[in-house]
């Protein structure tokens, strides 16, 4: 059994203003992912991504995230408060961010971005997306370091005691989704696009990969007080938004990807 280690979720204070971890996390992600778009650009040129571009789709991407995940928590996770309060929204401190409202608000983004550069849509999804495990790692070290999103009680020999868990070793179900949501699918896709692939393969991948990532973890993690489970006392809130994510999976990469014309095959960067 381990101990929560003692980390101050505050990262740097001068005078009122306080920087966290968590929100450091999130700047890290993205520059990575910046770094490492750079990084495939410049070995496929054919691509037509200028270094303005990219800085551009990280900007955009920024947005969608910071907008999708917050407004994707209050819709998915707390609307009763929302409906009461609606400015509760602006209160970020308050409950959090939802990955799925975030994939939502990077798709509406990267429309945008989309229709600004003449890019295919699914070219820019198919070229951020091997990056994007990247931020979700470091998503899920900042719910780490805040001590909250633990997991159900277990005796496995690594599990731990949170500060806010109560007295009970508890799965650390947050290095279990940086390991799976982030590393393990990191890896995968960043090895698959490494080589030519049909348009939307890559893309499509990624909502496999993640889907089943994140549906298994949360049969270690303890669901939303406000939630609970929602049905057959294991189906919870984030296995429920990820099943779409994985049968579209599914049928892209059984039934969309086969019917692209291999001449036209996308190089995913």
């Amino acid at each position: 059994m381990l101990h929560y280690p003692d980390i101050n979720p505050i990262a740097l204070q001068i005078g009122f203003i306080k920087v966290r971890w968590y929100g450091l996390m999130y700047l890290i992600g993205l520059l990575a992912g910046w770094f490492l778009l750079l990084r495939r650009s410049k070995k496929r040129p054919d691509l037509n991504w200028t270094n303005e571009q990219i800085s551009d789709v990280i900007f955009y991407g920024a947005l969608g995230i910071v907008l999708g995940g917050r407004i994707g928590y209050m819709l998915f996770y707390d609307l009763p408060s929302f409906l009461h309060d609606p400015l509760i929204i602006f209160k970020t401190w308050d409950g959090g961010m939802a990955f799925h409202g975030g994939l939502l608000g990077v798709m509406f983004a990267m429309w945008l971005f989309s229709r600004k550069t003449k890019k295919h849509f699914i070219d820019i999804m198919d070229f951020i997306a091997p990056v994007v495990p990247i931020g979700l790692a470091a998503g899920r070290i900042g719910n780490f370091i805040n001590g909250e999103l633990w997991g159900k009680v277990t005796n496995v020999p690594w599990a731990m005691i949170f500060p806010t868990g109560g007295p009970w070793p508890r799965h650390p179900s947050q290095l279990y989704e940086f390991l799976l949501e982030g590393v393990a699918l990191f890896i995968l896709l960043w090895w698959f696009s490494s080589k030519p692939r049909p348009r939307y393969a890559v893309s499509g991948l990624f909502l496999l990969g993640y889907g089943v990532a994140r549906f298994t973890c949360e049969f270690f993690r303890v669901p939303d007080v406000q939630l609970g489970y929602l049905a057959f006392n294991w189906l919870t809130m984030g296995q429920l938004l990820s099943l779409p994510m994985i049968l579209g999976g599914l049928f892209i990469l059984g039934f969309v990807v086969p019917r692209q014309d291999k001449q036209k095959a996308y190089c995913s960067p």
